[in-house]
């Protein structure tokens, strides 16, 4: 009708509409997440100039081309170091990382461990698709054992990292876990850590409906069931019980929320007790 109000998108003040129709498959998480992060931001009431988006390389990574803020798509595997600079240069800023498995874990993997280490006062959110999606299904730090992949066509022989309990033993202060269906629990998650100071660490279970679903002869669906019946929550879960196993069940829920004073805090101290 002539007179009706052209509808708006709830999140529009937030996407970069001329870059859409994204590049994320039919079936993946990806977007998903990407709009529970997004939803995170709009209902903390932060000023959006108070905020910055990094990403590295990959599917997930692209994310930070999509959102209307200042973002930054960075090298493959250097997405912390660009955010801890920026974190650094302006403490003031909210400083979230959106990024994946490979990218965080593997060639990013050190990155992380210091990061975490420093508590760095930065939001990780890692979209685990158990594979390398973008560059074509190679066999990655997250891939379950015996999982077929471009690499390991025979199955993975090797076992997967436990991405929560490699966080917290590194010093994350905030550490949580969800998947791609928990649409409301990750954007209160997301919420949580960025309101949080010091390392947030959350990892979201989304695997490639392409190379890694498709390859292993699993649908779409069967997935989504997996994690409806397979999943249990469980807060302040011991870090040894959170590996990936959906035939034992993949525990959920958040499993550190501490308080640990983060650099730009003790640098300040030293420098006031150099002055003094």
């Amino acid at each position: 009708m002539a007179n009706a109000k052209q509808q708006v998108h709830p999140l529009e003040d937030l996407i970069r509409t001329e870059r859409i129709p994204h590049i994320w498959c039919p079936g993946c998480g990806v977007g998903t997440v990407f709009s529970a992060c997004l939803s995170a931001i709009k209902q903390t009431g932060i000023d959006y100039r108070k905020f910055t988006m990094v990403s590295g390389i990959g599917c997930s990574g692209r994310g930070a081309g999509y959102v209307r803020l200042d973002s930054f798509h960075t090298t493959h595997g250097r997405a912390i170091p660009f955010a801890t600079g920026i974190k650094m240069a302006n403490p003031e800023l909210n400083v979230i990382v959106f990024s994946g498995d490979g990218d965080l874990f593997a060639i990013g993997g050190n990155h992380f461990i210091h990061a975490a280490r420093r508590n760095m006062d930065l939001t990780v959110i890692c979209i685990n698709n158990f594979i390398y999606g973008m560059t074509g299904g190679q066999v990655a730090a997250t891939t379950p054992h015996m999982a077929l992949s471009a690499t390991t066509p025979y199955g993975n022989p090797d076992s997967p990292f436990n991405l929560p309990m490699l966080a917290i033993a590194s010093g994350a202060t905030y550490v949580a876990r969800w998947t791609m269906i928990h649409s409301r629990d990750l954007t209160d998650a997301f919420a949580e850590a960025i309101a949080h100071r010091g390392f947030s660490f959350i990892e979201v279970l989304s695997p490639c409906p392409i190379n890694y679903a498709r390859r292993n002869k699993i649908k779409t669906l069967d997935l989504v069931k997996k994690f409806q019946n397979n999943t249990i929550i469980r807060n302040n879960a011991n870090p040894a019980d959170l590996d990936v196993d959906f035939e034992k069940g993949v525990v959920l829920g958040k499993f550190v929320d501490i308080d640990r004073p983060t650099p730009d805090v003790l640098y300040d101290q030293i420098r006031k007790r150099r002055a003094g």
